[in-house]
C-alpha cells in the first residue's frame, strides 16, 4: 500500500490516488432471468443460470465492503428480473432523491418499489422524474458537474429537470451506438477530473466535447468496450470493472489506479455489469 497522502500529491513521480468511502444500494438478483429485449444483449431463448448470477452478486457486494464501502440491500421483486440493476433506480445526492422514470414498459414497476425503499430509509426531498430518466444508467457526477447521457433512454428534456432539482449543471453527452444504451456503459468516472470512454458509443459532437473536456482520458479499446470493461465503480483509487477488461487494467494500472476485477458473465446476458448493479450514494 502506498503512503496516505493527499488527492494529487506525487511521490517518485507518481499520482497518490486516495480511495474515498462510498456508499452503495444494491438490489440482489433473487429473480433475475431473461424473459425480454430491450436492449442488444439481451436473447429470451438463451439460458441463464440465476444461481450463478447470484453468486456473482454477491462477490461483488463482498468485495465492495472488503475495501471498506457501505452497502445496503433493497429487496427485488417478483416479475422485475431487471431490478438487480439498481443504478437505473434514481439519482441520489444529499438528501435528494429523483426516482426514474422508465422508457420501456417492462422496467416501469421498479418505480414504486424503489421509491418505497427510499423512503423507508429516511430520505424526505423524493421525486419522480416527469421526464424519461434512468437514473444513474445516465446521469454521472464527475466533480462539480454531472455527465448527462441520452439518446437511447434518457430523454434530453430529463437534464434540465436534473438541474433544477439538484443546482448541478448537466453536461449532455448522445450515444450513438445501441449496445451501449446508457452512459454508464460506454463512460466511467474515475475521480472528480479524471475519466475513461469508449468513443465510438458517441456522436462526434459528443466525443469532440469529451476530449475537451477530459484530455487526459483512457480511452477503452473495442475489446474493453464489449466486455463492459467501462461499466465500473471508482472510489478514486480502486476501480472495480469486469474482469475481462484486460487492456483497461492495464491502463489504469499506469495512471496509479487499482483495478478490481469482477465477473459478472451472467448478468451481461441482460446487458449489465458492475456499475449497473450499484446505485451510488453521493
Amino acid at each position: 500500500m502506498p503512503p496516505t497522502t493527499a488527492e494529487g500529491e506525487f511521490v517518485d513521480g507518481r499520482r497518490i490516488r486516495v480511495a474515498q468511502p462510498l456508499r452503495f444500494i444494491m438490489c440482489r438478483p433473487d429473480h433475475f432471468e431473461v424473459s425480454y429485449a430491450i436492449n442488444p444483449w439481451m436473447d429470451p431463448g438463451a439460458p441463464v443460470d440465476r444461481r450463478a448470477a447470484v453468486r456473482q452478486w454477491e462477490r461483488l457486494r463482498d468485495t465492495y465492503r472488503e475495501y471498506g464501502h457501505t452497502v445496503e440491500t433493497v429487496a427485488g421483486v417478483a416479475g422485475l428480473p431487471d431490478m438487480v440493476f439498481a443504478a437505473n433506480a434514481g439519482i441520489c445526492v444529499g438528501d435528494k432523491v429523483m426516482v426514474a422514470r422508465f422508457t420501456h414498459p417492462e422496467r416501469q414497476g421498479e418505480t414504486v418499489a424503489y421509491a418505497n425503499w427510499f423512503r423507508a430509509a429516511g430520505y424526505r426531498r423524493i421525486v419522480q422524474a416527469a421526464e424519461e430518466n434512468e437514473g444513474e444508467g445516465d446521469f454521472l457526477i464527475a466533480g462539480d458537474i454531472m455527465l448527462g447521457g441520452t439518446g437511447f433512454r434518457t430523454s434530453p428534456a430529463s437534464h434540465q429537470e436534473v438541474t433544477r432539482f439538484f443546482g448541478l449543471p448537466v453536461i449532455p453527452l448522445e450515444l450513438a451506438d445501441p449496445r451501449f444504451y446508457h452512459l454508464d456503459t460506454a463512460l466511467c468516472v474515475l475521480d472528480a477530473s479524471t475519466v475513461a470512454y469508449y468513443p465510438p458509443a458517441f456522436s462526434t459532437a459528443s466525443t469532440t466535447l469529451l476530449h475537451r473536456l477530459f484530455p487526459d482520458a483512457i480511452i477503452a479499446t473495442d475489446a474493453d468496450a464489449a466486455a463492459f470493461g467501462l461499466n465500473a465503480v471508482s472510489d478514486g483509487r480502486h476501480v472495480f470493472l469486469p474482469a475481462a477488461a484486460r487492456h483497461l487494467h492495464a491502463a489504469l494500472r499506469e495512471r496509479g489506479f487499482h483495478p478490481v476485477g469482477i465477473d459478472l458473465s451472467e448478468l451481461l446476458k441482460a446487458g449489465g455489469s458492475v456499475k449497473c448493479c450499484t446505485l451510488v450514494r453521493h
